[in-house]
């Protein structure tokens, strides 16, 4: 390293032994998981019948209300990747005449065809009114470019601080339904839903987002000015906290060769290490339940109940298997050596918590297995949502064994696959469910600790990815991801949950979806 560099590192409260293994990390590349097969339902994926769902809901009102609830949404992401499409026809099309994109999708262009969508619905987005009244102020007229099929200007208003500038903002600031009384944003919407099911007793409602430190005025913004309606209307008290990704968390970067990637200027570049990075976020949390949803994944007040019911039965579901983990817990710690409470402590492992029971078991007796079991049993447990594959991008859930030659239950994103290898390629390809991040957390012991959720993140769950900065190519090391390798050693339980819970806005024509539309 030059001079300074060291320095420099400590300034962002890194050391350097850290980067240099970050460095090894790209030399050796990111190893693949090894999928031994998918999780269907029946082998790693549960469906419960109506009276489970009931009991998990009984559970939920039973006991959930006493403890404390806070809902976690990561909320940092640029929305560059909503209008990318929007983007590219603005950049490639000059006038952006409809016509002319007609013609282009005719063609068999992609970001075209979504083009034309887009300005065929464009009076049914939400922020449709926002963006008339900004031209307007600009003295240009909305509908008059509509009429003459000429959406220049309209993506200019939309996409840049000319207007809108929506393609930099977050998703969480963007409007995404229209009611009566006003629109909401993405951010808003998750305020709506958590009163259904994120109250804790004291009747608040809590919710951490996390956010990039250029925004958070936004969101505080959003926050103040909806707060005294929301609370108004739904009988309920909002508490909300924000952070932000600890910088001590970016990446270094560097060359095709491997070596550090330097600026202009001679400096390293470090980058977000991605939302892998966010466990620590997660762990400073206080709460006894914590429910975890993506920002995008909002439908409309008509479609939420499905969503609210089953946030109940998943948390109810964990509250069931955690009072189980630790009367488990406790016939290990505070009896005299039993063999029938470790041999029923081994078959809960196995048949309820995925455990490969007798890898860990191999050359342990006694007190060491014991000891062992406890080990096994005291960490975070999630309940994960799961919806049946339709297609959308992301993880899944799989079986998958590890270096040890232990399997156990993980979510998988493609990444992590070695698509060149047949038998991994065809595992992948024959995952029947989807992963749409609908979680419920956690993160404390029997004692009521929390737990340092470092412990058990899987650090060779990396992604190495190709970047570019100022014409150069290099490479970017993105850290174990928030809920794959992130949580790899948590106790993990698939449960089946419907389609219609899942409503993610990938790109802005997702918006024109009935989910996310008001009722004729």
């Amino acid at each position: 390293m030059k001079p300074g560099d060291i320095e420099a590192l400590r300034a962002r409260g890194m050391q350097p032994e850290e980067v240099e293994s970050q460095i090894e990390r790209f030399r050796k590349g990111a190893p693949f998981l090894d999928l031994v097969r998918p999780c269907t339902v029946g082998d790693g994926i549960v469906r419960l019948t109506e009276d489970h769902q009931e009991r998990c809901l009984q559970i939920f009102e039973g006991r959930a209300r006493g403890r404390r609830l806070v809902k976690f949404v990561p909320a940092s992401g640029a929305a560059s990747r909503m209008f990318r499409d929007l983007l590219k026809i603005r950049k490639e099309v000059e006038p952006v005449r409809m016509d002319r994109v007609r013609v282009l999708a005719e063609e068999g262009d992609g970001a075209a065809r979504a083009g034309i969508q887009f300005m065929e619905g464009i009076r049914r987005f939400a922020f449709f009114a926002d963006l008339r009244d900004r031209m307007a102020a600009g003295g240009l007229s909305i509908e008059e470019g509509i009429e003459a099929g000429d959406f220049t200007d309209i993506l200019d208003y939309l996409l840049t601080d000319q207007g809108l500038d929506y393609a930099s903002l977050p998703k969480g600031l963007l409007l995404f339904h229209a009611y009566p009384e006003g629109p909401r944003t993405a951010f808003e919407e998750h305020l709506v839903e958590a009163e259904g099911y994120d109250r804790s007793g004291d009747g608040v409602c809590r919710l951490h987002f996390t956010v990039s430190e250029e925004h958070l005025s936004g969101f505080e913004r959003r926050f103040t000015e909806a707060k005294p309606a929301f609370e108004s209307a739904y009988g309920a008290s909002y508490a909300v906290e924000f952070s932000f990704q600890d910088p001590s968390t970016d990446t270094i970067a560097v060359d095709l060769e491997n070596e550090p990637f330097r600026t202009e200027e001679g400096d390293l570049l470090f980058r977000p290490g991605g939302h892998g990075a966010l466990i620590r976020n997660l762990g400073g949390i206080d709460a006894d339940l914590i429910f975890v949803k993506n920002i995008d994944n909002v439908a409309v007040d008509r479609l939420k109940p499905p969503a609210i019911r089953w946030k109940k039965i998943l948390a109810g579901f964990l509250l069931d298997l955690q009072a189980k983990v630790f009367s488990r817990l406790d016939a290990l710690e505070r009896s005299a050596p039993d063999e029938r409470a470790e041999e029923d402590a081994a078959v809960f492992l196995r048949d309820e918590l995925g455990v490969d029971v007798e890898a860990e078991r191999k050359g342990a007796s006694g007190e060491a297995w014991r000891g062992r079991l406890v080990e096994l049993l005291e960490r975070p447990l999630r309940v994960c949502g799961m919806v049946e594959n339709a297609g959308e991008p992301g993880g899944g859930p799989f079986w998958v064994k590890g270096k040890s030659g232990r399997i156990s239950r993980q979510i998988v994103e493609k990444a992590q696959v070695d698509l060149e290898a047949a038998s991994q390629q065809e595992r992948w390809r024959s995952s029947t469910h989807f992963n749409p991040v609908d979680i419920v957390c956690a993160t404390r012991g029997l004692d009521g600790r929390p737990f340092d959720l470092s412990r058990f993140v899987d650090p060779e769950a990396v992604i190495i990815t190709r970047k570019s900065m100022g014409g150069r190519d290099l490479k970017a090391l993105e850290l174990p991801g928030l809920w794959n390798g992130g949580m790899a050693w948590w106790h993990t339980v698939f449960i089946e949950v419907p389609l219609v819970t899942f409503n993610p806005v990938k790109t802005v024509t997702d918006l024109l979806r009935e989910a996310h539309q008001p009722s004729e």
